[in-house]
Formats: C-alpha cells, sequence, structure tokens
C-alpha cells in the first residue's frame, strides 16, 4: 500500500543523481528582445536632449533609429496583416506615431513605439520560457535504461525500448518507460505524474510510469507503451496544444480594435481629402487631417486601459504575486470557477505526524511511544520516518541510539532500541490489538502505522499532509468572489482528498486523477462556458493550468513547468492572496472603463471640434495628452497599498 514506511538505506557507495540542466533561452537571443532594447536605450538617450532643449540634430537622429529599431517589426506584422485583409492595432500605433512626428510630436511618437516593442518582447520573452519548460519536462525521464536479455543486461536508449521488453530498476533510478512491475519490492515517488505526496509501495502487478523515482528496492518491469506514448511525454503534447489552441487573449479595448482602426483611417482620408477637395490648401488639409489623427489616436484610449492593469500587476507583485501580463490581470477577474489541487495547493505538501495513540495496556505516554518510534526510524531518509523524527524533534525528545536496522520494501523498519526488537510497520488490519485505532485513523484520511517492540503492538502512529492555516479561509473567500464552491482536482486517493475537503469546506472533489485528466475535467468545464480557475503547483497539474481559462502556480515548491505554464504564481506560497488577486483585478476592470468613457469622451469633444470648427493643433495635442494624464493618473490609484488592502478585504467578504 502507498502508506508505509521506507525501506532501506541507499548503499554507502552510491552517489547522487545530478539534477537535468535547465535548458533556457537566453532573453537576447530573442530579436524581439534586442531591438526593444535598442529602441528603448536609443530613446532613453535622446529624451534628456530633447527635453533640456539642445539642437534638433543631436536628439533627431536618436528619436528616428528609435523609430525604426521599435517599429519596424509591428509595422512589418500589420502589413503582413492587411494582406489577410485586417487592420491591427500596431500598424495602427505605428501609423499614429509617426502621423505626430509629422506635425512635430516626435518624442511622444517615440514613446507609443518604445511602448509596444517592449509589451512585443514580454509577450516573445514569456513564450520562450514556457517553451524551454515544456521541453525540460523531458529531462524528468532517463536518457538510457538497463534492459534485460537472454544474454544478460544491456544499456539502451530509451527510445529503442519496445513493448514487452524488460527493463531493471535500481534503487534511486528514475524509470525509463511505462510499464508493470514483474517482480521486486519498492516504493516510488510518482508525484510528478499523480501528485501524490507519499512515495507509493509497488509490487509485482502494479503499474509504474517514466520519469518517476525508484526508492530503496529493484524492481524488473516490463514495458508497456512506447517512449512517444508515455504519460511523460503526454503531459508535454497537452501543454504545448493547450498553449497553442488556446484562444487567443485579447484586452478589452482590443476587442474593438478593428472598427476603431478602419474607422479612425477612414475619417482621416476623409478628413484630408473632403476640404482638398473643396479648395482648401493642401497645408491646411494636411495639418487638419495630423490634427484630427493625434486627437483621435487610440494612444488614451490604449492607455486607460494599461495604467490600471499594469498598477495590479505591480502591487500584486509586491505582495507576493506574480501576474505575467496585463492580460491575465483582465482574465483573473472575469472567472467563475476554481479548481484547486490538493498536494502542495490546500496542503503544506510535507507528511506530518498527526496523531500518537499509545496502547492502553503499553503502559506508554505518547512523548515515550513517539520517541520509540523515532529512535527506530532515525537510520532511514524515507518522507513518513522523516516525519516521525521531525515531530519528535519538535518536542525536544531524546532519542536513543538505534541498532542492527534493517528495512523491508512495502513493509517497514526493524532496529534494536535499548535492547528490544522495534518495529514500525504497516497496518494488519484484522489485528484485535490495533484495528480499530488503524481504521478510525485511515477513515479520517491518516496514513497509520504501527509501532511494536519484541513484537507486540504498542501503538499507533497517524500521519497526514497537514492542510494550509489559510485554505479553509481562501475557499470561503472564493466562494463569495464567484457563487460556486471551489473544486477539489487530485492524483490522490479518494478517501484521504474527501476528508481534506470537509475540512477545507470544498464542495465537489475528483480524486485519482492523471494528468489528462485533470485537463479534461477543465476543458469539460470552459466547453460548458464556464471561466476555469486552476491552482496547481506540480507538473501534473501543468496541462490543468494550460487548459484554463487562467492558471496559478504555488511557487516556493512548484515544478518549473507549472510555474512557466501558469499565468500568474504566488511567490510566497501564501494561499490567501489568491481571492486578493482576482478582487484586485475587478477593480482593476472597473477602472478600465471608468478610464475608456474619460478618454472617450475627451476623444468624441475633440474630434468634434476639429470638425465642426478649428481646433489649433497645440490645443488638440495638450487636449489629448491631458485625457492620456488624467487616464493615466486614474490607474495609477491601483499602485497604493490601500488597494491591495481593499481587495484583500473584499475577497474575504464578498
Amino acid at each position: 500500500m502507498s502508506s508505509v514506511l521506507d525501506r532501506r538505506p541507499a548503499p554507502p557507495t552510491a552517489e547522487p543523481r545530478p539534477a537535468p540542466p535547465k535548458r533556457r533561452t537566453r532573453v537576447l537571443a530573442l530579436p524581439e528582445a534586442r531591438w526593444a532594447l535598442a529602441a528603448l536605450l536609443l530613446f532613453l538617450v535622446a529624451l534628456p536632449l530633447d527635453l533640456a532643449g539642445a539642437p534638433a540634430w543631436t536628439w533627431g537622429p536618436l528619436y528616428a533609429l528609435a523609430y525604426a529599431t521599435g517599429g519596424w517589426e509591428p509595422g512589418w506584422a500589420g502589413l503582413q496583416a492587411l494582406k489577410e485583409k485586417t487592420l491591427d492595432v500596431d500598424l495602427l500605433m505605428i501609423v499614429a506615431a509617426l502621423g505626430a512626428a509629422a506635425v512635430g510630436q516626435v518624442l511622444d511618437g517615440a514613446l507609443l513605439i518604445v511602448i509596444f516593442a517592449t509589451s512585443g518582447a514580454l509577450e516573445a520573452i514569456a513564450t520562450a520560457r514556457t517553451a524551454d519548460s515544456v521541453r525540460g519536462l523531458l529531462d524528468l525521464a532517463p536518457a538510457t535504461a538497463t534492459r534485460l536479455t537472454g544474454a544478460g543486461e544491456e544499456t539502451v536508449r530509451v527510445e529503442q525500448l519496445a513493448v514487452g521488453d524488460t527493463v531493471l530498476i535500481r534503487p534511486g533510478e528514475r524509470i525509463g518507460a511505462d510499464g508493470r512491475v514483474l517482480d521486486g519490492t519498492s516504493e516510488v515517488d510518482q508525484a510528478t505524474i499523480t501528485g501524490e505526496p507519499l512515495p507509493v509501495a509497488k509490487r509485482s502487478g502494479d503499474e509504474v510510469f517514466a520519469g518517476t523515482l525508484n526508492g530503496t528496492g529493484a524492481l524488473r518491469v516490463r514495458v508497456e507503451r512506447d517512449a512517444a506514448d508515455t504519460v511523460i511525454a503526454r503531459i508535454v503534447a497537452m501543454v504545448e496544444e493547450a498553449s497553442e489552441t488556446k484562444a487567443p487573449t485579447q484586452l478589452f479595448i482590443e476587442k474593438v480594435e478593428q472598427r476603431y482602426s478602419l474607422g479612425m483611417v477612414a475619417a482621416t482620408l476623409a478628413v484630408f481629402a473632403v476640404p482638398l477637395a473643396l479648395g482648401s490648401a493642401f497645408t491646411d488639409a494636411l495639418l487638419r487631417a495630423m490634427t484630427f489623427m493625434i486627437v483621435a489616436s487610440p494612444c488614451a484610449v490604449v492607455l486607460a486601459t494599461m495604467p490600471p492593469l499594469l498598477s495590479a500587476i505591480a502591487n500584486s507583485g509586491r505582495h507576493g504575486v506574480l501576474v505575467k501580463s496585463a492580460v491575465v490581470m483582465e482574465r483573473l477577474g472575469q472567472i467563475d470557477t476554481v479548481a484547486l489541487d490538493k498536494t502542495g495547493t490546500l496542503t503544506e505538501g510535507t507528511p506530518r505526524v498527526t496523531d500518537i495513540r499509545p496502547q492502553a495496556d503499553s503502559g506508554l505516554t505518547e512523548n515515550q511511544l513517539l520517541a520509540l518510534a523515532a529512535a527506530a526510524e532515525h537510520p532511514s531518509e524515507h518522507p513518513l520516518a522523516r516525519a516521525v523524527v521531525d515531530a519528535a524533534r519538535s518536542r525536544r525528545l531524546t532519542l536513543a541510539t538505534a541498532a542492527d536496522f534493517s528495512s523491508t520494501p512495502g513493509v517497514g523498519v526493524t532496529a534494536t532500541v535499548d535492547g528490544h526488537t522495534v518495529t514500525v510497520h504497516a497496518p494488519d488490519h484484522d489485528c484485535p490489538a490495533t484495528g480499530a485505532a488503524v481504521a478510525e485513523l485511515e477513515d479520517a484520511g491518516r496514513t497509520a502505522v504501527v509501532v511494536a517492540t519484541d513484537g507486540t503492538p504498542v501503538g499507533v502512529l497517524g500521519i497526514a499532509d497537514r492542510l494550509r492555516p489559510d485554505a479553509a479561509a481562501t475557499v470561503r473567500a472564493l466562494t463569495a468572489l464567484t457563487g460556486t464552491t471551489p473544486a477539489l482536482l487530485t492524483g490522490d486517493n479518494p478517501r484521504a482528498a474527501r476528508q481534506l475537503a470537509a475540512e477545507a469546506g470544498v464542495g465537489e472533489v475528483r480524486a485519482r486523477l492523471l494528468p489528462q485528466d485533470k485537463a479534461a475535467t477543465v476543458k469539460e468545464w470552459e466547453t460548458a462556458g464556464r471561466k476555469v480557475l486552476v491552482v496547481g503547483d506540480g507538473v501534473n497539474d501543468a496541462p490543468a493550468l494550460a487548459a484554463a481559462h487562467t492558471g496559478i502556480a504555488m511557487g516556493r515548491a512548484g515544478s518549473d513547468l507549472a510555474l512557466e505554464t501558469a499565468d500568474a504564481v504566488i511567490v510566497r506560497d501564501e494561499l490567501a492572496t489568491v481571492p486578493a488577486v482576482v478582487a484586485l483585478s475587478r477593480r482593476a476592470r472597473a477602472l478600465v472603463v471608468q478610464n475608456l468613457a474619460i478618454a472617450a469622451t475627451f476623444i468624441t469633444v475633440l474630434v468634434v471640434w476639429d470638425l465642426v470648427a478649428t481646433l489649433p493643433l497645440p490645443l488638440g495635442v495638450l487636449g489629448h495628452e491631458g485625457s492620456t494624464v488624467l487616464v493615466g493618473l486614474n490607474g495609477l490609484r491601483l499602485l497604493r497599498e490601500s488597494a491591495w488592502t481593499k481587495a484583500r478585504r473584499a475577497g474575504s467578504t464578498a
């Protein structure tokens, strides 16, 4: 069973296996990042010269180079989009920037170029990081395996393994193929696949997965899947597929991008052509058209959208929540369903002793029973053994020296303590002395282990992965925000999942889920029209994180793949920040709508003025820039500490 103790320390000669190297694309290896950096540096050099009143020849060429380096890629992409008969906001921004330069507003145009180039570079970096993590996931599976043949052993690449081959898995090795145990007993850490917090006992007939870590026993395994069809390979495929097929995300203003862009271009041409046709001077017509383009350009609208979202991102970052983009911050406020992982998300991810029950006739106190078990377990490195020893140390108990230590995979440990033979082992459910206590602990979702001296049971210990202190409050807050109780998606066993869900206040429970099952559940909800937020931490959560409307990873113990796949990361592992950042996102969205109303009012007034009368260019620029500053300052309100405090309060009382 999966709840037994560790079984034998690794041989003294065994050397630790080096961790696989991380595959990480250098930032400056991306052309988008290089062009954006060049544009930014040129702008930063030109800006002080311009503001200081230096001659135009000192800063003009620098601005021109900033336009070229930062604008050629989005401009080219916009022209390519025109071939598909679409007009995107990038090209419109380039035109607006050039228009600003044409009427003397060179600084404004250059700033717009730098903003767009930097945004594109950040998107490219995020995409590259995700690709790096997906490729790095393949490093979990070993490159070679030991295949058993009639002539003995041979080392082959895992790609050469065929269904039906028999492989030998030595202690401490990663398993190279999905298969079934033919012979041997060991415990396998398969948290990367199932998320189970404890190693699982494996014996003849049990299934094992590629990429999981073997314990202290040796296993002979029959290969049942090709390397391309292993669970770990399918996780990679699912993450890549979800990333590619997920509907393109857009900010609110981008949803009306096509109509606004086409309308503005057509109106600008009309403002230029109509007066010219009616006899107006070419210069006057051009000036009116450029003034129209400036006052009607979406700069203020774009800035109406970005400052609230970017301020919310910055404020969240100060409080331990890394939100990866403005699109993510906007989407967080749209969620109506929450799915939580169990191990490492709702729980701390580390087994701890929760119950100490000495037998009534043993004459032992709780501390004496714990000290006895800890002394016997001390030489072991198994997570359950570490939990017992840590519990004894937390109580400052003195541990006797154990001799003649031995362990049996899947059974338990034996040692001589103070002249007595002490065993700590998996329970015998038919034992009359401990059966009732074991059943009670297991019904409560605990892992039960029996402590015996000289063959006589003297007590039972209960061990469990402890619920985070803020888990129940977080579940209540998310329920209040979304109107539905969060669901629990876990690879752990149903009994432990249901018990923990009851403690946390979670409603729906789906247990024994493999990664593809979690992703399928999320897709099922998304297909039904729900906007799902997934919160997880492991490799096994990555497909669900990628498939969800929004994904949040727990950062402290989160796998690289989960951290890169998720849209946001809880850096400090404070689960209570999840409802807070959702509430902050909703406030940012409200400010976006407010800012859009302000920007639209200014644009409408200035455009009408320019069309029905003569709007002086300086006054048009002043009105345009004034509206931009106004909505920008309004959005920056979310940088204040009080904004996070209100969001946290709203998340707990919604």
